[in-house]
């Protein structure tokens, strides 16, 4: 009898997000995962323990600039992207070269000439990319699509979608490396992204103008001294001002946190828990958008990093009335609560505290409205969307996956309001992308 072929994978980029496709190819039998690459060991070695948990042997470990060399070395097949956002091409571009599938997280990159070196290599290659756009596979939103595709409010003419992060998940942004928009791009980029993905689907429409205003009202030395939340310290680790901040991240106290950060600080220096209202933070935390599409809808977006409660509501107003969307992700937080894990922190692992759920409200022209039967939510998955999209992307379970062409569509219309922000103009996204 043969055996089984199982495709070789390896995953560069070795944070928290990485685990979700560490423990999900362990557990494919389809699948070997057999390198990782990160300029931190110690990372690399909390996944390997990762694996052999999953009864999975170890992956050999490589630093950054040996990463082609991994995948001639490896006969790597497949390629999972999990890097600060800011370096995701610089690992896309050679592993779709090398003949690689490529899953990148989300977002695909952060500016317009990384994202058409990528767009290019895939049609240089014709090599697969898939981007981690979880949210698509969220069963309420899939419910959602459903519903604007059977023409449940006629012609949709305009979204509204307010999407709100609460200050123990919002405020996380702030504490680590996605507080500066050379990496990041910012939360336009890195998530609303999400959002921008799930209406560009949702509508089966592309952004093309765009016009916006944001700015750091809230986090920052300034904004927290002016409002008083302000303690003087730079990092929660071993700082007596931190120690009942709400607003501070204590690794220490968590086994997981500690392994994947505070143990390895030693190798690069990075701190995780920084203070939210510190120095040197460059991306906004209230952001309001206005979108113009090609299909003549419009949206208003307006992402507020910094409330009481966690969620989001769409509004979709059409030719025959109109579609609402809420979800509760956490209805409050506890302000005394010392913040220890990543549970209200990292959004999608765990639920979240006093965490709400779903419902879709439809008010057609002329009818009384209705209460439309939604999935259970699934807040320790992203609604459900992690696990059905390892299924779609690793199993071959039917389902909307992204590609590079929707990774690059979604980051238009973030790249366009960043523009906006600092020219207070409307932008045109093919000034800052242009998409095949």
């Amino acid at each position: 009898m043969t055996a089984m072929h199982r495709r070789r994978a390896a995953l560069v980029g070795t944070g928290h997000r990485a685990q979700l496709f560490t423990e999900g190819l362990a557990r494919r039998d389809g699948l070997e995962l057999v390198a990782f690459c990160d300029p931190n060991p110690v990372r690399m070695a909390h996944h390997n323990r990762l694996l052999t948990a999953a009864g999975r042997p170890e992956a050999r470990t490589y630093p950054p600039d040996a990463f082609e060399r991994m995948l001639r070395s490896e006969g790597v097949e497949e390629v999972v992207v999990t890097t600060v956002d800011a370096t995701h091409d610089a690992y896309i571009v050679p592993a779709l070269r090398a003949g690689c599938r490529v899953v990148t997280e989300k977002p695909m990159t952060t500016d317009g000439e990384r994202c058409r070196r990528i767009l290019d290599t895939v049609a240089e290659t014709g090599s697969p990319l898939a981007v981690a756009f979880n949210y698509r596979f969220n069963p309420v939103h899939e419910r959602v699509r459903a519903e604007l595709a059977a023409g449940a409010v006629g012609e949709v003419l305009s979204v509204h979608f307010e999407w709100l992060l609460d200050v123990r998940h919002g405020a996380d942004y702030f504490r680590r490396w996605h507080r500066e928009k050379a990496n990041s791009g910012g939360l336009m980029v890195h998530k609303a992204g999400h959002h921008f993905d799930l209406v560009n689907w949702w509508l089966g429409a592309r952004p093309r103008r765009v016009y916006g205003a944001g700015r750091l009202a809230f986090y920052g030395r300034e904004n927290g001294e002016r409002t008083g939340l302000r303690r003087d310290y730079d990092r929660a680790h071993g700082a007596p001002a931190a120690a009942d901040d709400p607003f501070a991240l204590h690794l220490a106290d968590n086994e997981g946190l500690r392994s994947l950060y505070l143990d390895a600080e030693g190798a690069d220096g990075y701190h995780r828990d920084r203070n939210v209202f510190g120095d040197g933070i460059t991306i906004e935390d209230d952001m309001a958008v206005l979108v113009q599409y090609d299909t003549g809808a419009s949206m208003s977006y307006h992402l507020t990093a910094y409330a009481p409660w966690e969620g989001y509501r769409v509004m979709f107003s059409g030719t025959g009335g109109r579609l609402e969307l809420e979800v509760v992700e956490s209805h409050w937080q506890r302000p005394s609560a010392r913040l220890s894990s990543a549970k209200g922190a990292v959004h999608g692992d765990t639920a979240l505290d006093n965490a709400g759920g779903a419902r879709i409200l439809l008010r057609p022209l002329w009818e009384p409205p209705r209460e439309l039967k939604v999935p259970e939510f699934d807040h320790a998955g992203h609604g459900g969307g992690d696990a059905r999209m390892l299924r779609t992307l690793y199993d071959g379970e039917p389902g909307p996956a992204s590609t590079a062409a929707d990774g690059a569509w979604a980051l238009a219309t973030g790249l366009a309001a960043n523009a906006s922000f600092a020219t207070g103009e409307a932008v045109d996204t093919a000034d800052v992308v242009r998409v095949p």
